[in-house]
């Protein structure tokens, strides 16, 4: 029997982004949360978030929904948004066969998945491999990325389409007189919504990365630390005040371990793709790490642009990165995520 070779690198061959078609300043997210204190509107303002989308229709003040009316939003937003995404990743690879679909969310749930959605409303092959991914957060993109990876490895000529999309606006809880802890705060101040879809394949495209591999680092001490919890049925965020502490360590862990397999240092990392989890959390693994602003600017940028949402997010800053300042052939990059577990996910890419 003739062995598979599996031992070439997939390569990205397309990505598009998409999100919600309405915007809001943090002045207006202020004002449509409800909140009146002069405390919460400054933690706004300081955000080094500028504007986000969300799905949401016009209105002075986010109303009270209920549980169905939550879900209800989250899967007509996701599908919407996560559709669009598909769509433009597949225009402009060309192509609308894809062999295998992985679709990662956090902020619904859906059964049937959003990858039997996708099939239908957008006349995918039906006779695709798929997978949904659920429950990893931020960090959800690169799991997803790496089962993509993976079968493109093992069935030589195929294809794989990676997606990502939340409505975080959906997992708000905004219910002050249930909950008004700072995390929830810190939740409405910089979560936004959003979808991105990536296209991997054999042949590589100018200007694209192959994806050389991955790793996965667990910090099972922090698990309750990240995620979601529920209150009468509502998503409500979990971000403990800590992971802005210990994520520079748990980024350089994951990272020099994914450096190692390669026999690469990190003075051979020309490209830095960091999901911005908000300000700190950056600020924390640019210092851990030694790079400077400029570095990260694409994660800068996407934060300031979108805030953070969640699973997608990282995706936008590889987008915001290859737009802005197109890396030289053999420069190396790195990919990083922390999502709940709290775990920190990296691939390494070589353009």
């Amino acid at each position: 029997m003739k062995k598979k070779n599996t031992d070439f690198s997939p390569s990205i061959i397309s990505i598009a982004t998409a999100n919600p078609s309405a915007t809001f300043t943090q002045e207006e997210a202020y004002k449509l949360s409800g909140y009146d204190d002069k405390k919460i509107k400054a933690i706004f303002l300081n955000s080094g978030i500028r504007k986000r989308h969300f799905f949401v229709r016009p209105a002075d003040k986010v109303p009270n929904e209920s549980v169905n009316e939550l879900n209800a939003r989250y899967k007509e937003g996701a599908v919407e948004t996560g559709a669009r995404a598909i769509s433009e990743c597949l225009k402009n690879a060309g192509t609308n066969h894809i062999d295998f679909l992985a679709v990662a969310t956090c902020t619904g749930y859906l059964c049937p998945g959003l990858s039997s959605i996708y099939v239908k409303k957008l006349a995918l092959n039906k006779s695709l491999q798929r997978t949904d991914i659920q429950g990893m957060g931020c960090a959800g993109a690169l799991p997803a990325l790496q089962r993509g990876w993976d079968h493109v490895r093992a069935n030589s000529g195929s294809n794989a389409l990676v997606t990502a999309v939340e409505i975080c606006s959906a997992a708000y809880f905004i219910d002050s007189s249930i909950d008004s802890s700072m995390e929830t705060i810190i939740g409405n101040v910089i979560c936004g919504d959003g979808g991105a879809a990536v296209l991997l394949g054999e042949n590589h495209v100018y200007g694209m990365p192959y994806i050389l591999g991955f790793h996965t680092e667990i910090f099972s001490d922090y698990l309750d630390s990240v995620g979601f919890s529920s209150i009468e049925g509502k998503l409500k965020i979990i971000l403990g005040k800590e992971i802005q502490n210990i994520a520079g360590k748990a980024a350089r862990k994951a990272i020099e371990a994914l450096l190692k397999k390669h026999s690469l240092k990190f003075k051979d990392i020309k490209r830095w793709i960091i999901h911005p989890g908000g300000r700190n959390v950056i600020v924390n693994i640019a210092d851990e790490l030694g790079l400077t602003r400029k570095e990260l600017s694409a994660s800068y940028e996407v934060l300031e642009e979108y805030g953070n949402m969640s699973s997608p997010t990282v995706l936008f800053v590889l987008k915001r990165m290859i737009d802005s300042t197109p890396p030289a052939e053999g420069e190396y990059g790195i990919m990083l995520a922390l999502g709940p577990g709290v775990a920190a996910e990296a691939a390494l890419l070589r353009w």
